[in-house]
């Protein structure tokens, strides 16, 4: 019964916490989004239900859930004329409603991490006017992710933990000046896993 019991505590121990109430929880959860540090929390089961109306927190809300929505977008309107109105000077991207900065703002993931890029909002209302379904993004919490590197044209509605997941990885597998060939084959699966 001991060793039943010790072993017990100490899976508990190994498992993640929820940020909020400490709870444990699964490895598979969702996340909020702080919306002033723009850190992901984790969530327990309880307190996902509690931010799932929009209304959870107040006016003011501190925190959003994160969605689980992900589309790839067939048929996304973006020719090279639009990309280049843009101003990302990578062929990778992430655009979101920042409640905060209260515009649209995009990155673009690179060694150095998700870096800001100047955006030309006309560009992005005419975009917006092309393609509606980006009228639908979740403000903070989601985004349209672009990745035209290496000659594709893809385009997700995805949420924000996906972009800085990507993030994450071109950080820390970046390699030279190109990234290297493991760098490649890892963005390839991450965009194969998001479809």
């Amino acid at each position: 019964m001991r060793l039943a019991r010790e072993g017990a505590e100490q899976r508990e121990q190994e498992l993640e916490r929820c940020d909020l109430c400490g709870e444990p929880i699964p490895a598979d959860h969702r996340h909020l989004l702080d919306l002033s540090s723009r850190e992901l929390m984790c969530a327990c089961r309880a307190c996902k239900l509690l931010f799932e109306r929009p209304a959870a927190g107040g006016a003011g809300a501190h925190y959003r859930l994160v969605p689980d929505r992900r589309l790839e977008l067939e048929g996304f309107v973006m020719d090279d004329v639009a990309w280049a109105r843009l101003r990302i000077p990578v062929e990778m991207a992430f655009f979101f409603w920042s409640s905060e900065a209260e515009r649209v703002q995009a990155y673009y993931p690179g060694p150095m991490g998700a870096t800001e890029s100047l955006l030309e909002l006309g560009a992005w209302e005419d975009l917006v006017r092309d393609n509606p379904i980006l009228d639908t993004l979740e403000p903070d919490v989601e985004a349209l992710l672009v990745n035209r590197a290496r000659g594709a044209r893809r385009y997700f509605v995805v949420p924000i933990e996906d972009c800085y997941r990507l993030a994450g990885l071109i950080r820390t597998r970046w390699r030279g000046l190109t990234g290297g060939e493991e760098v490649w084959k890892e963005i390839e699966r991450f965009f194969e896993e998001v479809a």
